[in-house]
C-alpha cells in the first residue's frame, strides 16, 4: 500500500532523480502552486523530458497538473497523454465533469473548496478518478478554520466518499513545517484514527516520520495476529475476552497488510 508521497517542483529537474531515489513511494512532480508563472512551461518540458528518460523500477510518477477551469491546465493534460505518467493530480476539483477532459488518465481528485468537498460523493465516482485527497491549506484559508476538530470533520466526509466509491483510503495534506518531527507524528497520528492512510511530503526528512505514524504497533500487529488465527472459527473469544467475529477479523487482516505481512484469505 502507498504510505508516502513526495512532492518535487517542476522547475527543479536537478531533484527528480533525487525523489525517486528518496524512498517515497509515489514523487509527485508540481506544475501548479510550486511554480512561478514564468516558470511553468519549462516545468511541463522538464516533466515530459523525464518521464520520456526514466527506467523501469522506480516508484510511480504522479504530476500535480495546474486548475482544469485554465488553458494552461489543459494544455498539460494534453501534454500528459501518452507520456507514461501513472496519475495526474486535479487541483481545485469541484464538479466531477471537469474530469472528463483527463481521458484514459488516472486521476488524482484533490478537493481544496467547500464546494469540492460538498461534492465529494460525486467526484469520488467519477470513473476516471483513482483517488481523492484534500487539500487542507487552502481550504483552512477559505473557511477561516483554526481547529483540528472542525478539519477532522472535512476529512471524515472525504473518507467516507472514498470509501463509499470503493477507492483507497484518502491520503493526508502535507504538512508545512519540515523540521517539526514531533507535530508530523503526532498529526499523521490523528489522521490513522480517523481512517486517513499515507501522507503527501515536502522534504525527505519527513517520509521515515510518515512511515513510522502508520504503520501499526508490535502490539497491534500482535493482537491482528491472534484475532486472524481464528479465522474461519465463527463468532468467538480469545482468553483476555476479547469478541471475535468477521468485521473484527477484517480490521485484522487490515493492520496487518498495512504491517506489510502476507494473509492467507
Amino acid at each position: 500500500m502507498i504510505v508516502t508521497w513526495l512532492y518535487v517542483p517542476g522547475d527543479r529537474p536537478e531533484r527528480f532523480a533525487k525523489a525517486a531515489a528518496s524512498g517515497a513511494d509515489v514523487v509527485i512532480i508540481d506544475l501548479e502552486d510550486a511554480v512561478a508563472p514564468d516558470g511553468k512551461d519549462a516545468a511541463r518540458e522538464n516533466t515530459l523530458a523525464y518521464l520520456a528518460a526514466r527506467e523501469a523500477g522506480g516508484p510511480a510518477v504522479h504530476v500535480r497538473v495546474n486548475d482544469l477551469a485554465t488553458p494552461r491546465g489543459r494544455d498539460d493534460v494534453g501534454a500528459l497523454a501518452g507520456s507514461g505518467v501513472d496519475g495526474v493530480r486535479v487541483p481545485k476539483v469541484e464538479a466531477p465533469d471537469v474530469l472528463d477532459l483527463l481521458g484514459d488518465l488516472p486521476g488524482y481528485a484533490l478537493l481544496e473548496s467547500a464546494r469540492g468537498v460538498l461534492a465529494a460523493s460525486a467526484i469520488a465516482a467519477h470513473p476516471n478518478v483513482a483517488g481523492i485527497a484534500l487539500g487542507e491549506q487552502d481550504l483552512a484559508a477559505e473557511l477561516s478554520i483554526t481547529a483540528e476538530s472542525a478539519m477532522d470533520h472535512l476529512r471524515l466526509q472525504v473518507v467516507l466518499a472514498a470509501a463509499a466509491a470503493g477507492l483507497p483510503q484518502v491520503p493526508m495534506s502535507v504538512y508545512p513545517d519540515v523540521r517539526d518531527k514531533a507535530g508530523l507524528l503526532a498529526s499523521s497520528a490523528r489522521g490513522r484514527s480517523i481512517g486517513l492512510y499515507g501522507r503527501a511530503a515536502i522534504h525527505p526528512r519527513q517520509l521515515p516520520v510518515i512511515r513510522e505514524a502508520f504503520r501499526p504497533g508490535e502490539q497491534e500487529i500482535a493482537r491482528a495476529r491472534e484475532v486472524v488465527a481464528l479465522a474461519g472459527q465463527g463468532a468467538s473469544a480469545l482468553p483476555d475476552g476479547r469478541f471475535v467475529d468477521a468485521p473484527v477479523i477484517a480490521r485484522a487482516r487490515q493492520v496487518l497488510r498495512l504491517a506489510g505481512e502476507e494473509i492467507e484469505i
